[in-house]
């Protein structure tokens, strides 16, 4: 059992069963019958709602015990995920394969890494496709509500730019605001938001 299986491990979920507040507001920009990519989903409280919003979702995480939770998440709400066991420092992402790429705190990444996982996440959408991404900004470490401790795991608004500046930025903006996720992200939070399209 790898340490992700034992932090995911017991009967409650992690992060709550709700979606992500920020990307439940990106519902405007879904359409039924896409084909999304959920990374790092977990339990799959983000695939599960956009299996809700019609789209045909394949979830990855690199727990099969947060997996084994999402299969009965999605059995109670009555959708369908293809999960897929995956660990996000080897997976080779399928090209040209995603209308939508979800990433929503998947901070669990050292720069180096970060870079070629994000470069395959944009050559994973195809031309047109949406990228929602959230993370914590470096003063989230203050806060102690979340994240990882290391400030250079972080996002900046700089490091989104420089990373997706090839895409239409649709929303790029940090803020503070008080999440309400389980019992991993609770409390203020330093957030930063990213939705971005890949040029057609």
């Amino acid at each position: 059992m790898n340490s992700w299986d034992e932090r995911f491990a017991g009967e409650d979920f992690l992060f709550g069963e709700a979606p992500n507040a920020f990307l439940a507001r990106q519902g405007h920009l879904l359409k039924a019958g896409q084909r999304a990519l959920a990374v790092a989903d977990g339990e799959a409280r983000n695939g599960v709602w956009l299996a809700e919003q019609g789209l045909s979702v394949h979830s990855t995480d690199f727990s099969a015990v947060a997996q084994q939770k999402a299969r009965r998440l999605a059995a109670r709400r009555g959708v369908e995920l293809e999960l897929e066991l995956a660990d996000l420092f080897t997976w080779q992402f399928p090209e040209a394969a995603y209308d939508v790429v979800v990433a929503i705190f998947i901070q669990i990444l050292p720069p180096d890494a970060r870079e070629r996982v994000f470069a395959a996440m944009k050559a994973a959408l195809k031309p047109g496709g949406l990228l929602i991404l959230e993370g914590y900004r470096p003063e989230q470490i203050a806060y102690r509500t979340g994240g990882p401790s290391d400030p250079a795991w972080h996002y900046t608004e700089d490091l989104l730019r420089g990373a997706f500046g090839d895409f239409e930025i649709i929303e790029l903006s940090s803020y503070d605001a008080a999440l309400d996720e389980g019992k991993r992200h609770k409390g203020m939070s330093a957030l930063i938001d990213l939705v971005a399209r890949k040029p057609a």
